[in-house]
């Protein structure tokens, strides 16, 4: 047999972790990786943290699945609190962001549907955006390499580049639902938004009765310094897709809404066997006690702002590798001059760090929430030297 039992989708490298403490993962020998890759943005608060898997293990010995048929006391709950938090009313938990994303597109178009307007079908989004691999997120993005051998992709999308307002605002017609958006784009290579972009495409919303929906699966979940990347931008969305950090590493996604943006969705819209699952929600509300406690906003902005104090440091000194830092929290990028895939797979293999490679040859840099000052050291040390000794590869 040719194929292995994994269905080879995944360029898999060599590291194979077996076990994770804080910041670090053993792999399989007992060598140990600074993780500051934090499985894409997933692991906010590192491995194995205390309230975390307390939370999990007493809820799994407790009850893990019930039918979405019956009453969900531990849904209720998690929802209501995340409605607390947010611009939200209401809340559909899903087990991904691709889930959410999908979740999210239903809620847009179904809210025109019972506006009176079905013809009101077509997102707009936007150029290298990441929304998710099923069939109607990479329909969704205008990147070739998701969608190639995928076609035909559903119809509804319409593209534009990204933070750019006027050629966004040129595709809106009478077709139009509105706008599917990464506040900062994580794939796509560690782009923020600019506040006119944002505040244009409310505004545009509010005038042409559109809902702004947002993508924040990776910029979400205090990544970016605040509870929510639109936060610091002042525009509230419509609907908004939530994943990654909000289970600290169990499957848990949600799509939130507005009343008026949900009014679409009644019972018999949409469904997920395993979506609100009691375990799930046990996850979720211990992730939420943590990131929501006083202070831990104000933290991560510091070492968001320490972290990138110390990677600008370095470009001087490497600026044969390094162009730039780029992104915003504990959402960073570094900007290579050279293939960032590469880099990233050597500073993986032979300085024990690990790191996410991202569109525009960008490093994302993706620590834990939690991380502290020692860690950073030891990930600012361990760059520099690897920047020193690194030899891109050739082009021939």
């Amino acid at each position: 047999m040719a194929i292995t039992p994994l269905m080879p989708v995944y360029p898999r490298c060599g590291f194979r972790p077996v076990r994770g403490e804080g910041a670090y993962l053993i792999e399989e020998g007992g060598d140990r990786y600074l993780d500051f890759a934090s499985g894409i943005a997933v692991n906010i608060l590192g491995h194995g943290h205390p309230a975390l898997t307390k939370a999990i293990a007493d809820q799994a010995a407790t009850l893990m699945h019930v039918s979405n048929l019956y009453g969900s006391p531990q849904g209720e709950k998690f929802a209501q609190r995340l409605v607390d938090a947010t611009f939200a009313d209401t809340v559909f938990f899903t087990n991904s962001g691709a889930e959410a994303v999908e979740c999210a597109i239903k809620t847009a178009r179904r809210y025109h549907y019972a506006d009176g307007h079905p013809e009101k079908h077509t997102l707009i989004t936007f150029s290298n955006a990441f929304h998710g691999r099923t069939l109607g997120t990479i329909s969704a993005t205008d990147q070739d390499k998701m969608r190639s051998g995928f076609e035909p992709l559903l119809p509804g999308f319409a593209y534009a580049p990204f933070d750019d307002l006027d050629a966004a605002l040129a595709l809106v017609d009478e077709n139009s639902a509105g706008f599917l958006v990464e506040p900062i784009q994580g794939e796509g290579g560690l782009k923020p938004a600019s506040d006119a972009f944002l505040t244009g495409l409310r505004r545009v919303c509010d005038e042409k009765r559109l809902l702004l929906v947002f993508d924040e699966v990776q910029c979400g979940y205090m990544r970016s310094g605040t509870f929510f990347a639109h936060e610091q931008y002042g525009v509230r969305p419509d609907i908004m897709a939530v994943a990654k950090g909000i289970g600290g590493g169990f499957p848990l996604g949600a799509c939130l809404a507005s009343e008026e943006a949900a009014k679409g969705m009644v019972i018999g819209t949409h469904g997920s066997t395993y979506g609100g699952n009691p375990l799930a929600m046990a996850a979720g509300e211990a992730i939420l006690d943590v990131i929501l406690a006083p202070g831990f906003r104000e933290q991560v902005q510091k070492t968001g702002e320490r972290l990138r104090q110390r990677l600008e440091q370095m470009i001087p000194n490497h600026d044969h590798l390094f162009d730039s830092v780029r992104g915003r929290g504990l959402m960073l990028g570094i900007k290579l001059k050279s293939d960032s895939r590469a880099f990233v797979g050597y500073l993986r293999d032979e300085h024990h760090v690990l790191t996410v490679s991202a569109g525009d040859n960008v490093v994302r840099v993706l620590p834990p929430l939690n991380i502290g000052e020692d860690e950073i050291e030891v990930f600012a040390t361990k760059l520099s030297e690897a920047a020193r000794l690194y030899a891109p590869p050739s082009d021939d």
